[in-house]
């Protein structure tokens, strides 16, 4: 009889959850387009514990060249958490006596990361005008973590991302000329190096986000981590793909660029509008240029899921965002 997930889980709890008896309600988690999440209880007198495994599926990880590695965001989602960053609290990094592979454990956080029911539902209706400005204030607060405290991560400026950018996209050998007009517009307005690098959570969006009522109760996947220019993560969050239809509220749907930055400031940072509207240009294409990638693998294999699919055919809205973006600002 082969050894289950929940078998494996059991075991580890009970050796580094003081009083565990087991698990209960284990069950794998839908969406996540890199890792494998589960969610179960943790069986203890004392009351069950909500936990979270987010691990690396076997024998596959998603974005290997540009992914910190799961090790590091547990690093990074620790110190986080203890510079009260809404975060969830990291309770167990895998060993190989776990035999679950790499990943971590982490306290489950109650709440939600769907989109449309965060940007239509009642029950966030008095969060929503609130979330631009708190999501201002956790970026700065991320890009406040002191770097000697981080784990060794990627150091990328706009240059090596545009380069690695254009790498990837010609890679796939389907040519797009919104993308090739994105490219130069690119090179053309690379801002250069920021004036001081900080750590870059470099996924901040819908889907990575844990909300609830209240507001923002954590920041999740913290995979796409890196050193570099600290307006990569604003410029992120207000790319239109975030915005799920919500086109005249930049920051996710729910916000304008003004709170988003308010909230950025309030916590002593300084905001450069000129170079989160580049970073929001480079995301637009770098989210373009992903979703080809999706389709490429449905395509070929060996994931043939809708998921990849549904993800593929997005890359024709990122051509309209592109050009809105590029189009020539008349002034009154």
């Amino acid at each position: 009889m082969s050894v289950t997930t929940e078998d494996l889980l059991a075991r580890s709890v009970a050796t580094w959850c003081p009083g565990a008896t087991g698990i209960a309600n284990a069950a794998r988690l839908s969406g996540g387009a890199s890792q494998e999440t589960w969610s179960f209880d943790i069986v203890h007198p004392d009351g069950n514990i909500g936990a979270i495994l987010r691990r690396a599926p076997m024998g596959y990880g998603a974005a290997p060249d540009r992914a910190a590695g799961l090790d590091a965001e547990a690093v990074l989602m620790q110190r986080a958490y203890a510079a009260g960053i809404p975060s969830p609290r990291v309770m167990h990094v895998l060993s190989p006596l776990d035999e679950l592979g790499t990943g971590f454990i982490m306290a489950r956080v109650e709440g939600e990361t769907i989109p449309r029911k965060i940007l239509r539902d009642a029950k966030f209706a008095e969060a929503r005008p609130k979330l631009a400005r708190q999501l201002g204030g956790v970026l700065a607060k991320i890009h406040a973590l002191p770097l000697p405290q981080l784990p060794e991560l990627r150091r990328m400026t706009a240059a090596s991302e545009i380069a690695e950018l254009e790498r990837d996209y010609r890679t796939l050998n389907w040519p797009r000329p919104v993308f090739d007009l994105a490219l130069r517009w690119l090179r053309d307005n690379d801002p250069g190096p920021a004036a001081e690098g900080t750590l870059v959570h470099g996924d901040f969006r819908h889907g990575n986000l844990i909300i609830g009522p209240d507001g923002v109760r954590a920041v999740l996947d913290w995979e796409l981590a890196h050193f570099g220019d600290p307006m990569e993560d604003l410029g992120w969050i207000c790319v239109n793909s975030w915005r799920f239809g919500e086109i005249d509220k930049p920051v996710g749907g729910f916000g304008t660029r003004d709170e988003l930055f308010a909230g950025y400031e309030v916590e002593g940072r300084r905001v450069d509008a000129a170079r989160v509207h580049f970073w929001e240009v480079m995301g637009t294409l770098r989210w373009g240029v992903m979703c080809c990638g999706m389709m490429q693998r449905f395509r070929s294999g060996p994931d043939h899921s809708m998921e990849r699919a549904m993800i593929g055919r997005r890359s024709s809205e990122t051509e309209i965002d592109l050009l809105r973006l590029l189009a020539p600002r008349r002034k009154p």
